[in-house]
């Protein structure tokens, strides 16, 4: 979001879902779309079923890459040497759109000096993808008029997140993809209302609807609406809270959100946890971080309680009331105004709709949306009066920052190296069958059986140094812990890389990851840090894990991939 909003003025998709399946060409860049957003590459099979090209920069031999004309087997940590070398092929071939450049662009020169040094030949070195593939696929991008690019957490998981944004929206810019149909940079959300907590203004950089929280013209309208006295200064972000928790943060107030899973490096932050004087958990499950809470607050979930969600695509959409919760569970707004109340608030909102009125009061991007107007329909933002149908993709006619901005950016390498203590590269991500910190899916027994344990993707010949075979237990361990998970021999995973789902509470990956955060967003950096596995002691259990899972989403342990390469 943050790198989105500096150069083009949104941090959303910029373009539809239902735009994909017309689309000419698709890079997807750090997203296993068909595990972590099934439905948006149901529209991505569409459009390569109809001779669209699908190009997949990934680690991994993802289900995405048996479908794709090429798979660009990236190093993990080396983007910004892909970007840039994709660039240098657009600027030197002469492929610029030169006059969307001129014309709604700025900062082009700065740029354009830096990518000069990032040739394909240098980057093949860096990244490990043949040059002339970087070259095949900055050439189809730059001359194919409807191409889109899509991300997730694969590029924004690094110390160099926001540099990897920075890196797509220039050769979104430098092309002229922008502000049309089936085209543009959409990162893909992660959760069903992302988006919308970003556009509400729960980020310690932004008001409501990314009104910035440093100009004193926004802050003085939020003081006369909200009848208060706010602060000048910026907040800290979600790293650098759990790095002072315990410290100068001496209380703690978790929503909808199990930290003591999803945090990297979670044993640091248990050891903090333990120095927090009030911690209060507002969910709809128990999970990892009650254990440390004061109060809990149990809360609604989504099919009991009204209010609206907001997608990938920016649509927001109307949840309704099916049933009541149970127990003393209420909607998070409801406990929210209560819990301010006795903190000597005077809050009167008198339904969730309400609350959404306020929101869109003050501001623009929402001025025309109303719970009335969704009982038709989803409506896009931008919609800023009541007769607006909304924005189906952004930028039509001009960039909403004025002009966009091309910003250079140098590669930096992962902040840990590995060594002959740690030789193989971690990361961690989602899987098909599970959710996030999997408190809700972990309850589902159909779920469970088809992924019932924790497990660690290693390449055959990796495993074989250490004499590991498939399906034996094994321990994995960091500079900072060790977990133990179940080996899956796959081709999936490059050698020299191993990969592990952060679902499991009895195997923590974040027990292991790093928690060295991106300069701008804080965001940690899941995707890259050192490692090594063992095979576990002897009189550990072995187990036998559900072939369902291989044969469904991707190639088995025993089967090559046409589209690895080692």
């Amino acid at each position: 979001m943050a790198g989105l909003v500096n150069t083009f003025g949104a941090g959303a998709m910029t373009n539809s879902i239902d735009e994909i399946r017309d689309a000419d060409f698709l890079l997807v860049i750090g997203s296993n779309t068909s595990e972590a957003h099934p439905i948006i590459a149901m529209e991505m099979k569409r459009a390569v079923r109809r001779g669209a090209t699908l190009v997949v920069a990934d680690p991994r031999a993802i289900w995405m890459a048996n479908i794709a004309d090429r798979h660009l087997k990236i190093r993990p940590g080396s983007d910004v040497w892909l970007l840039n070398a994709m660039a240098h092929v657009i600027v030197t071939e002469n492929l610029m759109n030169q006059g969307f450049i001129d014309s709604n662009t700025e900062n082009f020169e700065a740029i354009k000096e830096v990518v000069l040094r990032y040739s394909p030949e240098e980057a093949e070195k860096h990244t490990d993808i043949p040059a002339e593939e970087i070259r095949k696929t900055a050439r189809q991008y730059a001359t194919t008029e409807k191409a889109g690019i899509y991300y997730t957490l694969g590029i924004t998981e690094h110390t160099h997140g926001t540099d990897n944004v920075y890196g797509l929206s220039n050769l979104v810019l430098m092309t002229g993809h922008l502000g049309f149909a089936s085209c543009g940079m959409n990162p893909l959300r992660g959760q069903n209302n992302v988006q919308g907590a970003n556009d509400a203004g729960a980020t310690p950089v932004f008001y409501p609807g990314y009104q910035r929280a440093e100009e004193e013209e926004t802050v003085a309208k939020y003081e006369a609406s909200w009848k208060t006295k706010l602060p000048r200064n910026k907040g800290l972000n979600l790293n650098e809270m759990m790095k002072v928790a315990g410290d100068t943060i001496r209380g703690l107030y978790v929503m909808g959100e199990d930290i003591l899973l999803s945090e990297p490096n979670v044993s640091k932050l248990e050891e903090r946890m333990n120095g927090i004087e009030f911690v209060v958990v507002q969910d709809i499950f128990l999970n990892e971080t009650c254990r440390f809470a004061d109060v809990v607050l149990p809360a609604a979930c989504f099919a009991e309680k009204e209010g609206v969600f907001t997608n990938s695509e920016r649509r927001v959409q109307r949840v309704r009331q099916a049933v009541k919760p149970p127990g003393n569970a209420r909607a998070d707004w409801q406990i929210i105004v209560d819990v301010a109340n006795a903190c000597g608030a005077d809050w009167n909102y008198e339904s969730a709709s309400d609350v959404f009125a306020e929101l869109a009061k003050d501001a623009p991007r929402f001025a025309g949306i109303n719970h009335d107007r969704l009982e038709k329909g989803g409506l896009q933002w931008p919609c800023t009066t009541l007769d607006d149908p909304g924005t189906r993709y952004l930028h039509k006619g001009g960039i909403l920052r004025g002009k966009g901005k091309f910003e250079p950016i140098e590669f930096r390498p992962p902040s840990e190296p590995t060594d002959d203590d740690y030789p193989l590269v971690l990361s961690t991500g989602r899987t098909l069958y599970h959710y996030n910190a999997a408190t809700q899916t972990r309850r589902a027994s159909g779920l469970s059986e088809k992924q019932p344990m924790a497990h660690v993707e290693i390449h055959p010949k990796d495993a074989k140094k250490r004499k590991i075979n498939h399906e034996d237990p094994v321990d994995v361990r960091t500079r900072r812990g060790k977990i133990s998970a179940i080996a899956i021999l796959s081709r999936q995973v490059r050698r020299g890389s191993v990969w592990i789902p952060l679902h499991f509470a009895e195997a923590r990956a974040n027990l292991l990851t790093v928690d060295a955060g991106d300069a701008v967003t804080g965001t940690a950096e899941y995707k890259v840090c050192a490692a090594q596995v063992d095979l576990a002691k002897e009189g550990a259990k072995k187990a036998s894990f559900p072939g369902s899972y291989y044969a469904t989403e991707g190639p088995g342990p025993d089967v090559e991939s046409s589209c690895t390469h080692e």
